[in-house]
C-alpha cells in the first residue's frame, strides 16, 4: 500500500505561510461573464500588477494567441512580465482555486501536490481540460502528486474536492461546511461518509481536526464554499463574515456558523479567537444576487488582496484585514464586475510555497 503524503511528512501549508508563486488562469469564457466580459481581463492585470512585487505569477493561457494578448495587457498596466510565467494549459474556466492542486510541504522542504478530482462543481459538464491541470503542473515542475481515493458507492473512487471548499491553518485544523462536503445533493462524492472523508483529509493534508460550518452564502454557485464564510488569518483567529440585517437571506445561515464557531477549538484544543467581517449590501445584477464576500480575500507575500463593492462596509473589512495583518498591505481590489462570474479574488488564485 502506498504511504499517504501525511505518513510521509506532508502537510498542506496555511495561506500566510511564504509563496514561490500564485498560480493564475488567464479568463476567456465568456459566458462567465455575459456582457460584462471586456472588463474581467483589467482586473486580472491590476490583480497580477500587486502580486509581482513580491512573488512569481504562474499564469495558464489557452495557447499561444491567449498569451500575446495577455502580455500585451500586462505591458499596458506596467507588470514587470520579468516576474511571470506563462503554461500553455487548456482550461474551461478560471477558477485554479478550484481546478487548481492543492500543494503539499514536507518538513524538508519538498513541494509535491495533491489532485483532487474536478467535477465542475457538480454543475458544469464541461470541465475536463480544468481537471487536466494539475497532471500539467505535475509534469512542469516534475513534482510528485496523488490522486487521493477512498471506497463509497460500492468501489475505490477519486474522491472531488475543490481548494475554495476548505480552509487551513498550516497546523492541523481546517475548516468546512456540511452544505458543500456533506450534502448528497451536490452530487460531489454521494456515499462518502462523514468520518471517512476527515480520515482523507487527514491522511491527504496533515489535518488532524476538521472544523465543520453549516451552510455558505446565497448566490454561492459552488454550494457554501467556506472561502466566502469564514477564514483562518493566524492559527487561532478566523475571520467570519457577517450580515446584520435579520431580514437579509444571509443572517440566519451566518448566524449558526458564529455560534458553531464559538464553541470550537483548534487541532491542539486551544479556543479559536472569531473576528466579525462584515457583509457588502446584496450585490444584484440581472435579477440574481451575487456571492460578494470580503472572505475572499487573497494572503500573499507582501500584500492582502481584498474585492470591494463600492459599498461603505469596504473601509470597514479592509481596515479590519489591515490589523490582523499589521506586516502587510491590504488592498482592495474593485470587484463588482469580478463577481458577476460568481466568484473573486480567492476562487481564482492558487498559491505554491516557497
Amino acid at each position: 500500500m502506498t504511504a499517504s503524503p501525511a505518513a510521509l511528512g506532508f502537510r498542506m501549508p496555511a495561506e500566510w505561510e511564504p509563496h514561490a508563486a500564485t498560480w493564475l488562469a488567464w479568463p476567456h469564457e465568456r459566458s462567465d461573464w455575459p456582457g460584462k466580459f471586456p472588463a474581467i481581463p483589467l482586473v486580472y492585470a491590476d490583480i497580477i500588477r500587486h502580486l509581482v512585487a513580491s512573488e512569481r505569477v504562474r499564469l495558464e493561457v489557452n495557447g499561444r494567441r491567449e498569451e500575446l494578448l495577455a502580455r500585451r495587457l500586462l505591458r499596458r498596466a506596467d507588470v514587470n512580465l520579468s516576474q511571470v510565467d506563462f503554461f500553455p494549459f487548456p482550461t474551461n474556466r478560471s477558477w485554479t482555486r478550484d481546478h487548481g492542486p492543492l500543494f503539499l510541504k514536507h518538513a524538508g522542504g519538498e513541494v509535491a501536490l495533491a489532485h483532487f478530482r474536478f467535477n465542475g462543481w457538480a454543475k458544469y459538464e464541461n470541465h475536463q481540460k480544468d481537471d487536466a491541470v494539475p497532471d500539467r503542473i505535475a509534469r512542469a515542475q516534475k513534482r510528485r502528486q496523488w490522486k487521493p481515493r477512498a471506497r463509497f458507492g460500492g468501489r475505490l473512487r477519486e474522491v472531488v474536492l475543490e481548494g475554495g471548499s476548505i480552509d487551513v491553518n498550516g497546523q492541523g485544523t481546517l475548516l468546512t461546511t456540511e452544505e458543500c462536503l456533506l450534502s448528497p445533493v451536490q452530487a460531489r462524492n454521494p456515499g462518502l461518509k462523514k468520518e471517512a472523508l476527515e480520515k482523507l483529509l487527514g491522511d491527504v493534508l496533515g489535518v488532524r481536526k476538521v472544523l465543520w460550518l453549516g451552510e455558505g452564502i446565497v448566490g454561492d454557485d459552488t454550494h457554501g464554499h467556506v472561502d466566502d464564510v469564514a477564514r483562518f488569518v493566524d492559527a487561532t483567529t478566523v475571520v467570519l463574515a457577517t450580515e446584520q440585517d435579520s431580514a437579509d437571506a444571509n443572517f440566519s445561515r451566518l448566524l449558526d456558523n458564529r455560534q458553531r464557531l464559538s464553541s470550537m477549538t483548534d487541532a491542539d484544543g486551544r479556543p479559536l479567537r472569531v473576528v466579525p467581517l462584515p457583509m457588502p449590501r446584496p450585490v444584484v445584477w440581472d435579477g440574481q444576487r451575487l456571492p460578494a464576500s470580503y472572505a475572499n480575500f487573497y494572503v500573499a507575500n507582501r500584500v492582502v488582496l481584498v474585492p470591494t463593492f463600492n459599498d461603505a462596509a469596504d473601509r470597514v473589512a479592509l481596515g479590519t484585514l489591515a490589523r490582523l495583518f499589521p506586516t502587510r498591505e491590504v488592498v482592495g481590489i474593485h470587484a463588482l464586475d469580478l463577481v458577476w462570474g460568481l466568484g473573486t479574488l480567492h476562487c481564482l488564485t492558487q498559491q505554491e510555497p516557497q
